[in-house]
C-alpha cells in the first residue's frame, strides 16, 4: 500500500510540475461588468431572492435573513429562502448555469477572477462605503482593477497547523520531522491534503520558486520547472516523498481529519478555522493550533507556506433583483452580522 501510495504521489507531482505551470504571458482581462441587468421589481413589489450557504451556516444566516427583512420591512415584501451549496463549488456551480444560480452566494476570493471574467458577478454599487468599512487587505482580495465585485466577509480562509497537546509540546510542533516521529512512536496519524494544490503549495511557497495568477485570471505561470537555483521542483517532490514514507503521516481531507480526531487516531492536522468547533468538541483543552512546521529539504529546514484569504460575498449579475440582493449581501457582511458570524462559530466551511 506504501509503495502504491508513493507511485501515485510521484506521478501526481510530476504533472504539477512539469504540466501545470504554463509561461504564458501576462495579459489584462477585459472589463465585462460594465453593463448589468436593472432591477425588474418595482419597489414594494414582491421580491424574491436565493441564498446558497452550506448548511452547517444556516442557523446564523436564518437571523441575519430575519433581521434584514425587519431593517426593511415597509419597502418590500421578502421571500428569501436558503439553498445548501458548497462554498468550494460556488464559481463551478454558477458559471454551470448563472441565469438559475442563487442570487447571492459566499465564495473564496480565488474565484473572483474567473467569476469576473465571466460576466457573472453585479459589482458592488455602494463600493466607497465598503471599502470604508473593511481592512484594505479584503477590499483588494474583492477586487478587479480597483473595481470592487463582491462584499468581504471573513478573513480566515487560510491554514495551519491543530495538534493534541497531551501529545505534542511547544517545541515538538516547530518540525514536522519531529511531529512525525511522535506519531509513529505512538502508532498516530498527522494528516494534510495532498490532492489539493492549494494545501501542497505550503511545500513550495518558500523555497524562492515563483508561481501566480497572470492578469486575465484564469492562466497561471511558475518556474517550477527550472533546472537553475538552489531549489527545484524535483527537489520537493523527493521531500514530498520522504514525509509520505512515514507511518506516521496520512493524506486526508476536512472529513477524515474530523473521523480521526473522533475516534483518537489523528493527533495533529493542516486545517482552517472552518474546523475548529469540531476539533475542539473532542480535544477540548487539549487543542492546540500553531503556524505550519518547517520540513527538511535538500538537508535543510524549510518553513512551510500558508495563504492569506478572504472568504466574500458575491452577487449573480443575472439576477431578477440585482440591487435587493445586494441590499441583502451587504447586509450578511455587515459589522453586526460578522461578529455574529465569529460568536457562533459558524464561520464558512472550507474544501
Amino acid at each position: 500500500m506504501k509503495k502504491l501510495i508513493t507511485a501515485v504521489l510521484a506521478f501526481s507531482l510530476a504533472g504539477m510540475l512539469f504540466t501545470g505551470c504554463s509561461e504564458s504571458e501576462k495579459n489584462q482581462p477585459a472589463d465585462t461588468q460594465d453593463t448589468v441587468p436593472q432591477e425588474t421589481v418595482a419597489e414594494g413589489g414582491k421580491i424574491k431572492l436565493k441564498v446558497w450557504s452550506e448548511a452547517s451556516n444556516f442557523d446564523t444566516l436564518n437571523k441575519m435573513i430575519d433581521s434584514f427583512k425587519q431593517e426593511y420591512a415597509g419597502q418590500a415584501e421578502f421571500e428569501i429562502t436558503l439553498e445548501e451549496a458548497s462554498d468550494a463549488e460556488t464559481k463551478n456551480n454558477v458559471l454551470a448555469d448563472v441565469h438559475h444560480a442563487a442570487d447571492v452566494f459566499p465564495m473564496a476570493d480565488d474565484q473572483l477572477s474567473g467569476m469576473v471574467a465571466a460576466g457573472a458577478l453585479y459589482p458592488v454599487p455602494n463600493a466607497d462605503e465598503i471599502k470604508n468599512a473593511n481592512l484594505k487587505d479584503s477590499v483588494d482580495a474583492a477586487s478587479i482593477n480597483d473595481k470592487l465585485y463582491a462584499y468581504p466577509m471573513t478573513a480566515d480562509n487560510g491554514y495551519f497547523m491543530y495538534y493534541n497537546k497531551e501529545y505534542f509540546s511547544e517545541s515538538d510542533v516547530q518540525t514536522l520531522d519531529g511531529m512525525l516521529k511522535i506519531a509513529e512512536q505512538n502508532n498516530k496519524k498527522i494528516t494534510m491534503d495532498w490532492t489539493s494544490g492549494w494545501y501542497l503549495y505550503a511545500f513550495f511557497g518558500n523555497t524562492g520558486l515563483d508561481f501566480g495568477v497572470n492578469d486575465d485570471g484564469v492562466t497561471n505561470y511558475c518556474d517550477w520547472n527550472s533546472t537553475e537555483g538552489e531549489v527545484k521542483g524535483v527537489d520537493i517532490a523527493e521531500a514530498l516523498l520522504h514525509i509520505s514514507s512515514s507511518s506516521g503521516f496520512m493524506n486526508a481531507g476536512d472529513t477524515a481529519l474530523i473521523e480521526g480526531v473522533e475516534n483518537g487516531s489523528v493527533i495533529a492536522g493542516i486545517s482552517g478555522v472552518w474546523n475548529a468547533v469540531e476539533i475542539q468538541k473532542t480535544w477540548g483543552e487539549n487543542m492546540g493550533a500553531v503556524k505550519l512546521p518547517t520540513y527538511t529539504l535538500n538537508g535543510n529546514q524549510v518553513q512551510m507556506s500558508s495563504f492569506k484569504g478572504y472568504k466574500l460575498m458575491g452577487v449573480n449579475a443575472y439576477s431578477e433583483n440585482p440591487q435587493w440582493a445586494a441590499k441583502l449581501a451587504d447586509w450578511l457582511t455587515n459589522e453586526e452580522n460578522q461578529m455574529l458570524r465569529f460568536e457562533e462559530g459558524g464561520r464558512d466551511r472550507q474544501m
